[in-house]
C-alpha cells in the first residue's frame, strides 16, 4: 500500500497515511494568546479538521500523545479533553510536561488513528 501524505512541506508533513493507520503531526493552537482552555480546544479543532480531511474522525483513535508546557494546566486541559473525547472510545493516551518550541506555546497534540 501506497503511502499519502497530506500538507507537505520542507520539514514535515502534518498527516501521513499508512496501512490503513493516519499519523498526525503536533498540532499547536494557531492563537497561542489565549489561555490553556482556548489553546486546548484550538488544537482539538485542528486534529477533528485534519483526521476528516484523511477520511476517519476521533471516534478512531488510537493513541495520544499531550504535551504540557507546564503540568499546572492539567486538569484544565482534561476539563476540555474530556467533553472532546467519545465516552468509551478513549485512545492510549500519555501527558507529560515539556518544554515546547515557543514559550508562548501551553499544549501540543500527537495522535494516531485507524481508517474505517
Amino acid at each position: 500500500m501506497a503511502i499519502r501524505r497530506l500538507h507537505v512541506g520542507p520539514r514535515m508533513s502534518e498527516v501521513v497515511i499508512n496501512g490503513g493507520t493516519v499519523y498526525l503531526a503536533g498540532q499547536i493552537a494557531e492563537d497561542a494568546s489565549q489561555d490553556i482552555d482556548g489553546q486546548t480546544r484550538q488544537v482539538l479543532a485542528a486534529i477533528d479538521a485534519l483526521l476528516a480531511e484523511a477520511g476517519t474522525d476521533k471516534t478512531r483513535l488510537l493513541t495520544a500523545q499531550i504535551f504540557l508546557a507546564d503540568m499546572a494546566d492539567f486538569a484544565a486541559m482534561n476539563a476540555v479533553w474530556d467533553v472532546w473525547v467519545p465516552t468509551g472510545q478513549t485512545p492510549a493516551r500519555a501527558t507529560m510536561q515539556a518544554k515546547l518550541a515557543k514559550p508562548e506555546w501551553k499544549i501540543e497534540i500527537v495522535v494516531t488513528a485507524a481508517l474505517p
